[in-house]
């Protein structure tokens, strides 16, 4: 067998919420790797601690939350507003000089929370360093079934690469790394857990059963003008575009995702009143 490359191992853990799951307990690693600060009721940190752990910003654990919520809630992640946060700060004296008294809200992680973040941030050398910890051969599965794991992943990350070398040609490497996320996924047996706001959408899928076939190919052009303004005004760079057959031909298309439905609500608004779509697409594309 060729021999096990550290990048594997990291694909192993950061890919498999099979394999986290299985190490999720284990949060005397934490303090094997470096010194973890806690709020004063020992049992909680904030996002401003996690990512001083981590050694990292803030916003890449907020990133890291918005992108893994549900699986990060289920070791332990919460929010504290209103009542339950005044009832929190107040247990404990030296919390009210730590949160600002208009502080509406506040993240908190437990440790197997933040372990749990250890195990899916790949931008950090100190949550490497726990993922070199929890992957101890004799400590998370047997011989056998590491390898078995090591060899898909070796496979789903010579796929994974692959896809990035034809997606720099497109330049759309961040879509292609969500699609070999999922082919990772598939490669260790897993069905790939998706957030509903990564789904792609693109201005025919938005389109389509709002408007006459015949009126498609005009709002559509329309639509997609529109809606790439408002993504640039947004984000300050053009959409990114994938190859998509349109009549027959592959064609370079502005591909989104739904975090930014409201962008195709937006321009629809304004579009959707050059055509009378209810009326049109009750005829069945009758003008």
């Amino acid at each position: 067998m060729s021999p096990i490359l550290p990048d594997q191992q990291e694909l192993v853990l950061t890919e498999s919420r099979t394999m986290r799951a299985q190490t999720a307990g284990r949060v005397e690693v934490l303090d094997k790797v470096k010194a973890l600060a806690l709020l004063p009721d020992g049992a909680n940190a904030t996002t401003e601690m996690v990512a001083s752990y981590f050694e990292v910003g803030s916003e890449a654990i907020k990133s890291l939350v918005k992108d893994n919520r549900a699986e990060l809630v289920n070791n332990g992640y919460w929010v504290l507003r209103g009542p339950q946060l005044r009832e929190f700060v107040g247990s404990h004296e030296d919390l009210a000089n730590i949160f600002a008294p208009k502080t509406r809200s506040v993240a908190l992680f437990t440790r197997r929370t933040i372990l749990n973040v250890g195990q899916l941030l790949t931008e950090s050398a100190i949550a490497r360093q726990v993922r070199t910890y929890l992957l101890d051969v004799e400590e998370i599965a047997t011989p056998e079934q590491k390898a078995t794991a090591i060899e898909k992943a070796a496979e789903a990350e010579a796929q994974l690469r692959a896809i990035e070398v034809l997606a720099r040609i497109d330049g759309n490497t961040s879509y292609a790394r969500s699609v070999s996320r999922h082919i990772a996924a598939r490669m260790l047996g897993e069905e790939p857990d998706v957030d509903p706001a990564d789904i792609t959408i693109t201005c025919d899928e938005f389109l389509s059963g709002r408007i006459a076939p015949t009126d498609m190919a005009s709002a559509r052009t329309r639509l997609g003008k529109t809606v790439a303004a408002l993504y640039r005004a947004r984000y300050g760079r053009d959409p990114q575009k994938v190859k998509r057959p349109i009549n027959g031909v592959h064609r370079d298309v502005a591909v989104y995702t739904h975090r930014d439905i409201d962008l195709f609500d937006t321009a629809w608004s304004e579009v959707g009143r050059h055509y009378n779509v209810q009326d049109r697409i009750e005829l069945g594309g009758a003008a």
